[in-house]
């Protein structure tokens, strides 16, 4: 027998081939993976960002004022998309997450701006993801130095005034102190269910497969709806719980915030937590191995964290990008739970993305029944 031998060498490999023409999947997934990471953080992830939605309450009808909203928006960071008519309802706006700025400008501001009083514009940044607002922030160091430059250029005042006509303060709203923690701790919950459901529940169901177990359960007259229930009921608890203790450690450990919005945020959770197990029973019907429904749970779990505001400010993603965010329930999931333990929001405010996940809870639902029903046939 000789010590090594062409022979058998391309006999393995000829092996190889054949297993790689029988996993398509799996190899696919192998070389698509490191592409779509590439596109994802070449064009997707961007931590300052820009042109965030900011809404303006202007109390007097002036050229001043004019002057001041037009500089706000030269500055690429604000976009105003919304005028409010009082000051609750630009708190309404700021609280349910339609804006991430409010900016007040107060009814006296022009008599005290000629007068040399240094009047007042309040800036009101929903700072519940610090790393949003931070750079818009800094843009507005410069706004009183510059806003009003050329309207005071006529008046007495303005002829080599050495103090800045007015003051803008920023009120950050939600997170004052702009504590990391209090923003990445209740995201946590999102990603950890979705981690450890999905895949659970995948790789539960398709190591049924692998042992043969799942026959004696396709002879039964058991009907899809009633096995995906059964199959995922138990599941709901260990989500509970693990909601539950993810809840205590970060009021415990972080000294996270309870503002409350509990109605809202126990219906997204048990929303989230059916979706998630729903999305796992589907890929263990489209998996043959535990190896391919760990892959297709992981390339799940890629854009779920990139895409969905978790680590990166998701307005400050590219339209494109944000189209594809708002198609995961983590990022739906997220903006409940964020607004509920840091804003308080009631469940009216968060029906929007409720919502989103009931509609992802029936249309998955209804796509693992349809898969499984063509097994059981």
């Amino acid at each position: 027998m000789s010590f090594f031998s062409p022979a058998r060498v391309l006999a393995i490999l000829a092996k190889e081939f054949i297993q790689l023409r029988r996993e398509r999947l799996t190899y696919a997934m192998i070389l698509v993976f490191p592409v779509v990471q590439l596109l994802l953080f070449g064009y997707a992830i961007n931590d300052l960002p820009r042109h965030l939605p900011t809404a303006v309450l202007v109390q007097e009808d002036s050229t001043f004022a004019r002057s001041i909203l037009a500089a706000v928006k030269n500055t690429a960071f604000f976009d105003l998309v919304a005028a409010a008519r009082t000051p609750a309802e630009l708190d309404d706006m700021l609280r349910r997450g339609q804006v991430q700025f409010a900016v007040t400008i107060p009814g006296d501001f022009s008599r005290r701006v000629i007068r040399g009083d240094r009047p007042q514009i309040l800036v009101e940044a929903d700072a519940s993801d610090p790393t949003a607002t931070g750079g818009a922030v800094s843009a507005l160091a410069g706004l009183p130095a510059q806003a009003l430059e050329r309207d005071l250029t006529g008046l007495p005042q303005g002829r080599g005034r050495s103090v800045e006509p007015f003051e803008v303060v920023v009120h950050n709203r939600y997170n004052p102190e702009s504590i990391t923690a209090y923003n990445i701790v209740p995201g946590l919950l999102g990603v950890i269910l979705s981690m450890t459901l999905v895949m659970m529940t995948g790789l539960g169901v398709t190591r049924e497969r692998e042992r043969g177990t799942m026959e004696f359960l396709l002879s039964t007259p058991a009907q899809p709806l009633e096995v995906m229930v059964g199959k995922l009921a138990p599941y709901v608890v260990v989500g509970l719980i693990q909601t539950s203790i993810i809840l205590v450690l970060a009021k415990g450990l972080f000294d996270v915030p309870m503002a409350g919005g509990w109605a809202g945020l126990g219906l997204g959770i048990f929303l989230f937590i059916v979706g998630s197990l729903t999305l796992g029973f589907l890929i263990s019907t489209l998996a043959r191995t535990q190896l391919q429904a760990m892959q297709m749970a992981f390339f799940y779990m890629m854009p779920s964290i990139l895409l969905s505001g978790f680590i990166f400010p998701f307005r400050g993603m590219p339209l494109w990008a944000q189209a594809i965010g708002s198609a995961i329930p983590v990022t739906h999931f997220l903006r409940i739970v964020r607004g509920a333990l840091l804003k308080g929001q009631s469940l009216a405010d968060a029906w929007p993305s409720l919502c989103a996940l009931a509609i992802f809870v029936c249309v998955v639902s209804a796509l693992a029944m349809l898969r499984f029903r063509r097994t059981l046939d």
